[in-house]
């Protein structure tokens, strides 16, 4: 008698703990709490939630699992603004639940990576309060970044500057200061010149490594050090290729490397050595330093991430990237979809012409996506990335095949970009929506009624519907993870010679990955198919247009 496994069942695995290398070729699972698993049914994700799908995370062959923000927050921006460093929100669980997501993921050989958010806090932080409580020019305030205003009294702000999210970027507090933030007002900017607060991080980096995890994601890694020397500029881009390498005023500053020296010497404290991956949108040459060794050890490399379905810039991007990773000692990333960008299901489906923001305030009509289309892209996409050497992060639901959910009514919106520029930027919950998990209408399999709305067509992308499906997408991720795990085995790449829309190259053991991005059959090489992103026809021995295959080449 057979019996079938339950696919959220965690089986036993080798532990390989100590090795600290472990992240240069991982496979990342990036989770957004709030949005995976409602495990209390209110709505609202949780780590329980978490625990009970690390069965399923291990049989997808994730190797570690990046957790976006679990810490106390008011979700002025989705927990990016943040009230404890060192808690759990009690809305999503505890720290003992924490423990027990930790232990189960371990159990199933996955490692944990945390969200840290450096560069701001939440108004609601203590630290903050004692701010407000304090005088001017106190100790308190002197973590934050307060200025007088302009004017007799303090009245105007210190600049006219645009925040990134929309309005003003100072804010008054009533006695002739203002604060800076260069988000939400409920994300002040910290003051990286206090010692208070650098030895504060490095406090929390240990509270964590001390718990387990086995890295970090740094959020807006290249923002921490600012110069508000006077006198400050009328206007404010936030782009740092607007300046001098290392001159910008508020972006990628060199300085900022001493706070990253700094907790470098911390994660060597532990063995392993903890992690680190930076989000730092700079231009491509600064990013090695970030990555380095004596840094951060990693860099995210969003490219591929802003590219077209084009093989002239994929190619591009992955020899330049490849350099970059070279240079700094580190391994590349790759990566398509995150809880900030629209998912790359639908991005592909779309002209490459169309402005995102535009297709998102039609409500996703204007154009029609060629979902078809978009989900045979993505997966060609995601087999060539997967077969480069470095890490790959994927974020949750791109598994699925889910595309943006992009008419999402205006009442239940809740991106801090959407309320900042009064309805003129869409944002980005249109790819936080609660995962489905099963057929069921009301919530999917999710848990409680969602705190972001779920269309009704969810369901065809439920995790049930396609999980005995051999054609799925899901299936796909699995087979294709689980291929990847036995052949890779070394960063080196050899480019192959190719013509039209083509992209192939050769990796160590003999294994060739050829992407077609045109639209139209070519010859398929010779070989041994190990994966294909879509249907083959063999009889033809055509590669179609729009796959990815990867092949065992024969000896003679």
């Amino acid at each position: 008698m057979s019996t079938v496994q339950n696919p959220d069942t965690v089986v036993g695995t080798t532990d390989a703990s100590k090795d600290a290398n472990w992240w240069r070729q991982a496979v990342v699972y990036q989770i957004y709490p709030r949005s995976f698993g409602d495990d209390n049914g209110d709505g609202i994700g949780d780590l329980k939630g978490i625990t009970s799908r690390v069965g399923y995370l291990q049989r997808l062959g994730v190797d570690a699992v990046w957790l976006s923000p679990f810490y106390p927050s008011a979700l002025a921006d989705g927990g990016y603004d943040v009230d404890d460093y060192r808690d759990v929100d009690p809305k999503i669980g505890t720290l003992a639940d924490f423990d027990e997501m930790q232990a189960a993921l371990k159990a199933a050989g996955i490692r944990l990576i945390v969200d840290i958010v450096p560069n701001h806090s939440s108004d609601r932080h203590e630290w903050f309060r004692a701010a407000l409580a304090a005088a001017p020019g106190s100790p308190e305030r002197d973590r934050y970044i307060f200025r007088h205003g302009r004017g007799e009294n303090g009245e105007l702000p210190p600049t006219d500057w645009t925040a990134m999210f929309g309005g003003p970027t100072w804010e008054p507090v009533g006695d002739g200061e203002w604060y800076l933030h260069i988000f939400a007002p409920e994300q002040p900017d910290w003051n990286w010149d206090n010692r208070e607060v650098r030895d504060d991080f490095l406090k929390t980096l240990r509270f964590w490594s001390d718990r387990g995890v086995d890295g970090f994601r740094v959020d807006v890694a290249h923002a921490l050090t600012k110069d508000l020397s006077e006198p400050l500029p009328e206007t404010m881009n936030y782009e740092s290729h607007t300046a001098p390498d290392g001159e910008h005023r508020m972006m990628d500053r060199d300085e900022v490397h001493e706070i990253y020296a700094e907790w470098r010497q911390v994660f060597d404290e532990y063995d392993p050595p903890r992690m680190a991956v930076a989000e730092a949108w700079v231009p491509a040459h600064r990013r090695p330093r970030y990555a380095s060794p004596e840094g951060l050890g990693q860099a995210f490399n969003f490219d591929l991430l802003e590219a077209s379905f084009d093989a002239s810039q994929f190619r591009t991007i992955i020899e330049e990237n490849l350099d970059l990773a070279a240079r700094s000692g580190a391994s590349s990333t790759w990566v398509f979809s995150n809880h900030d960008k629209i998912r790359h299901a639908s991005r592909y489906a779309l002209p490459a012409d169309v402005d995102e923001n535009d297709w998102l305030m039609s409500g996703g009509t204007d154009p029609r996506p060629d979902d078809v289309q978009g989900l045979r892209r993505a997966r060609a996409a995601t087999a060539l990335a997967l077969a480069l050497p470095g890490s790959t992060y994927l974020y949750q639901g791109e598994e699925l095949g889910l595309p943006e959910v992009a008419d999402i009514p205006a009442d239940d919106l809740q991106d801090p970009t959407w309320l900042r520029t009064e309805g003129k930027i869409k944002g980005r919950d249109g790819c936080r929506v609660p995962l489905p998990w099963t057929t069921e209408a009301g919530s999917f399999g999710f848990g409680g009624t969602p705190h972001l709305p779920q269309p009704e067509w969810f369901g065809r992308y439920a995790a049930a519907s396609q999980d005995a499906d051999p054609t799925s997408t899901l299936s796909f991720y699995r087979e294709a993870l689980a291929l990847r795990a036995k052949l890779q085995t070394s960063e080196h790449l050899e480019f192959l010679e190719t013509a039209g829309d083509v992209v192939a190259f050769r990796r160590p053991g003999g294994w060739v990955s050829v992407t077609n991005f045109g639209t139209g059959p070519v010859a398929l090489p010779e070989g041994r198919v190990l994966l294909a992103s879509g249907p083959l026809d063999a009889a033809a021995g055509d590669l179609p247009g729009e796959t990815t295959v990867w092949l065992q080449e024969t000896t003679a």
